[in-house]
């Protein structure tokens, strides 16, 4: 039974997740509880405590085939004992670091909602030479058209993806020979899938050599190029900063005079729950080339209004970005009092 206020610790894999628990519960044994003796020991500082010190139990769980640990690890934790008073300082000076933390990350939710809502309406409805949201088709009917994707804005088209960019792919080396590997050519594969959706890929986990391009189907793709995924992690996309090589499970499109890279990779991310709804029911998760040669795109004839477009997303993702790095930083602060209060190393004030 953990009472409420009790601090709940997984003791199964994964070890050490922490938890307050809001009321009564009767607890499965994945669960540990552990609540503060009072007067001894503040409920608070106890969750921070043990938070600081859970490389002890992951020590103490590593080497079996079931991570697990026992009430014998649990009640072995070492855990720092200052006054009750400093107790509840230094608890006070973790909230307000945590209230910090979860304010921001409330920001960065906000600010993708809105993020989400402006692509709909830019892909919708597009902006005027002014920069404006033009009005809805509910407001204005007859500045809009039917196309193959619905109703888009007279100023735009309904275009084959492949008469406004040029499409491409890849290929994997033979990794039976190493001189095919490592030879200074980034190359893009399923095993980068974290580094996209940010815009940006920089770097790649394996790089494939010339003579490796040379006795395989891979190709050089100029820096530019914008990427998406159609095999595990479907819908994903980036834009290429540098010539880069991509494996067999990537799509990619080099967009010349008709189509800013910046709108095309934007309307890929618009249109992602699109391609993972194309894959599902399917026994290996994959779109096959075919649909590429058919995918149909709106857009601005005006490559201007493009640029606009994804002018406006682009900022955006920097406001999103900004506060991303504003929460990692006050992250790594909270790690840094946990370390200097927890351990004595810097004295509180009571």
């Amino acid at each position: 039974m953990a009472k409420s206020g009790s601090i709940l610790i997984s003791v199964r894999a994964p070890v050490g997740t922490t938890n307050r628990a809001d009321q009564d519960y009767c607890i499965g044994r994945g669960l540990g509880a552990v609540f503060a003796k009072p007067g001894v020991a503040d409920d608070d500082f106890l969750l921070y405590a043990i938070e600081a010190n859970l490389e002890f139990l992951h020590r103490r769980s590593q080497g079996s085939t079931f991570i697990a640990i026992g009430s014998k690890e649990l009640s072995s934790l070492p855990l720092p004992a200052p006054g009750f008073s400093v107790q509840r300082r230094i608890a006070e000076i973790l909230s307000t670091q945590d209230e910090a933390i979860e304010q921001t990350e409330a920001l960065i939710a906000k600010y993708r909602q809105i993020k989400a809502g402006l692509m709909h309406d830019l892909f919708t409805r597009g902006v005027t030479p002014d920069g404006h949201l033009r009005p809805t088709r509910e407001q204005a009917p007859d500045i809009y058209k039917e196309s193959p994707l619905g109703w888009i804005p007279k100023e735009w088209q309904c275009e084959l993806l492949d008469d406004l960019a040029t499409r491409g792919s890849g290929h994997t080396p033979n990794k039976n020979i190493p001189e095919y590997w490592n030879g200074g050519v980034k190359w893009i594969s399923l095993a980068d899938s974290y580094r996209l959706d940010r815009l940006y890929i920089a770097d790649t986990e394996y790089e494939i050599s010339q003579l490796g391009i040379q006795n395989s189907s891979a190709v050089v793709h100029p820096a530019g190029t914008v990427v998406l995924s159609r095999d595990a992690g479907i819908g994903k996309s980036a834009i290429t900063t540098e010539s880069m090589a991509v494996s067999q499970h990537f799509m990619c499109w080099r967009c010349d005079g008709r189509l800013n890279r910046h709108f095309l990779y934007y309307w890929l991310q618009f249109k992602k729950r699109m391609f993972e709804n194309i894959a599902m029911g399917r026994t290996i998760l994959t779109i096959g080339l075919p649909y590429f040669k058919k995918l149909r795109i709106s857009a601005p004839k005006d490559v201007e209004e493009q640029k606009m477009i994804g002018d406006r997303l682009l900022k955006a993702d920097e406001e999103i970005s900004s506060l991303e790095a504003d929460l990692e930083k006050k992250k790594q602060q909270k790690l840094g009092l946990m370390q200097d209060l927890l351990t004595g190393h810097v004295r509180v004030n009571v």
